[in-house]
């Protein structure tokens, strides 16, 4: 007779793919992300009622800091926002009246923060999935006395497809996004014709379209993409890549491209 102890069941897959081992550590970080948190970020804001599919992002977990967990837990409440697709945004009453931006990825948010601090008069809608991030930007806009920002956490596809209306934004940005270098991942890259469609349609006349990549293949297909929607034309007479504009400051994330030897790559389109 066999003693059971001595086997291990195979793993059980989760409805998302993981194994049961896998989605153990999953759950434990959700929950307790929510216990630090209880009124901040939520972990899958959109949940089940938006069809799933493929995406341009993946969760990036770190280790938030004292400083990070403190600005999320005072400042969430009243300068942050859940992506969950149910309602649509008033920007105006969000910012005041400002023109808004809106900026898909800020990373640790050192570069928002220093835009919104050089153009007060603009509102920037910072969107990312990085809890990190989030409290870092949070508490650099509190740190120096910016009202201009704010924090969305969740899927910006179902920003701009649910919560944002048809010409509200003055501007979109999206600054070195994931560029999913394998052949295969290529259809996880945000920059799609069906985004820079949906987008194009978010954006007033007049408004900037702006990518960045230090990743040259990906800057091939945002040029050759953005010139193919009808609603965009190209800041650059005779089409091709555009100087980087003063208002983008140079991260560290560009900083260390740059010194692998990458090419940085600014593409900058205007709503007709």
């Amino acid at each position: 007779m066999s003693d059971s102890r001595n086997h291990t069941s195979p793993p059980v897959p989760d409805p998302h793919g993981a194994t049961r081992a896998e989605a153990a550590p999953r759950a434990a970080n959700r929950s307790e992300r929510r216990l630090l948190f209880p009124e901040g970020p939520a972990v899958d804001p959109a949940g089940s009622h938006h069809e799933r599919r493929i995406r341009s992002f993946r969760p990036r977990r770190g280790r938030v800091t004292a400083g990070q967990g403190e600005a999320l837990r005072r400042l969430w409440p009243t300068r942050g926002l859940d992506i969950d697709g149910r309602s649509t945004l008033d920007l105006d009453t969000l910012f005041g009246g400002l023109p808004v931006v809106l900026e898909i990825g800020f990373g640790m948010g050192e570069a928002t923060a220093r835009m919104a601090a050089d153009d007060p008069g603009t509102g920037i809608l910072a969107a990312d999935v990085h809890t990190p991030g989030q409290g870092n930007l949070l508490a650099l806009a509190e740190r120096e006395g910016l009202t201009n920002i704010r924090v969305a956490n969740g899927d910006a596809i179902i920003l701009l497809r649910e919560m944002i209306e048809p010409g509200a934004l003055a501007g979109l940005r999206v600054f070195f996004p994931d560029p999913w270098p394998k052949k295969r991942h290529h259809k996880r890259r945000l920059i799609q014709p069906e985004f820079v469609t949906l987008a194009a349609d978010r954006l007033r006349p007049g408004a900037l379209f702006h990518c960045a990549t230090d990743w040259e293949p990906y800057a091939e297909q945002m040029l050759e993409v953005l010139t193919a929607c009808p609603e965009l034309e190209n800041t650059v007479s005779g089409g091709g890549y555009a100087p980087r504009p003063a208002f983008r400051p140079v991260t560290k994330f560009e900083n260390a491209g740059l010194g692998k030897g990458h090419r940085v790559h600014d593409v900058l389109f205007r709503r007709r």
